[in-house]
């Protein structure tokens, strides 16, 4: 028996659903934004004439991206006025993403903040051509540009994220070791593990967003970041003594990362970018609790590119 019209467009959607939401999420930096975008995707979907729709992938990718950009224009006002360093709202990623070396680079803190540097229609056709491989006349029409914009905006893209993110990352297998040596000298005090872990010209990134204590400026230099984390089991944080903290690897974006809970509710994220020889060159502190609901629902995404 052929299933009702409605089921059939529902399974199509749900089918492309984890590639809208990848998507959204590198256009956008925000898993609550990025949610939303497929939402009204979803919408969109179901008032649309389907019958008339001979790729469904590639229809859905161009709604959900306009939708995306829609939104990254209305979010860059807001950002200007950010308390701090903003930093993209981390998520938990499914366990074989760090195995696909492309799709972990391109959805890391690192990538998603040099992301953040470029225009709403630079970020949106990198992502697409860079990332999921569309043509530039799929994404012309996905933007509502010119093709010969499509390719100059890509152009402009690429040189731009290549000057600021050169593409020497340690393998995963290297990445969680040094992230497990990390956790283990910060929680244990151990200055010495720490230094030897972090590059000389180390910067730690932390957003608190005006609604916890951060530093409101970058640190930079190993010894002074060093200092910052070896004092982790002997502070209270964010009213949660060292005592009643746990501190559990996860993966992020991508990549090994920590997840810090106390008080019941998670109270930051780490994250970290690790070189070719295993160096610790940027970390990426997330504390702002409006960044954090889609790591405490404890839900995996899935954002490999295919």
């Amino acid at each position: 028996m052929t299933p009702p019209a409605e089921s059939v467009d529902q399974q199509v959607f749900h089918r492309h659903r984890n590639l809208l939401f990848s998507v959204a999420y590198r256009i956008l930096g925000s898993a609550a934004d990025a949610e939303d975008a497929v939402q009204d995707a979803w919408i969109a979907w179901s008032a649309a004439e389907r019958s008339q729709v001979a790729d469904p992938r590639a229809y859905l990718a161009r709604i959900v991206s306009n939708l995306a950009l829609q939104r990254l224009r209305s979010a860059q006002r807001q950002r200007e006025t950010y308390v701090g360093p903003w930093l993209p709202e981390p998520i938990l990623t499914v366990g074989d993403t760090a195995d696909a070396v492309t799709d972990a680079e391109s959805v890391s803190m690192a990538m998603l903040v040099v992301l953040e540097t470029l225009s709403p229609l630079e970020r949106a056709v990198f992502v697409l051509r860079e990332v999921f491989d569309f043509s530039h006349a799929e994404i012309a029409e996905a933007v509502e540009r010119s093709e010969a914009a499509v390719r100059q905006a890509a152009h402009r893209a690429r040189e731009h994220v290549r000057a600021r993110r050169p593409r020497f990352p340690a393998d995963p297998v290297r990445q969680r070791g040094v992230t497990e040596r990390f956790v283990a000298a910060a929680t244990g005090g151990d200055l010495n593990t720490l230094l030897e872990l972090l590059s000389p010209d180390v910067t730690l990134w932390t957003d608190g967003g005006g609604k916890v204590r951060q530093a409101l400026r970058p640190i930079v230099g190993a010894r002074t970041v060093a200092a910052w984390f070896a004092a982790i089991g002997t502070v209270t944080y964010q009213g949660v003594p060292p005592a009643d903290m746990t501190v559990a690897r996860a993966e992020i974006n991508g990549g090994p990362g920590v997840v810090f809970r106390g008080a019941g509710r998670v109270i930051a994220t780490v994250t970290f970018d690790i070189d070719a020889e295993g160096r610790i060159t940027a970390i990426h502190n997330v504390a702002n609790p409006d960044k954090l609901r889609a790591v405490a629902t404890g839900t995996a995404f899935d954002v490999r590119s295919s």
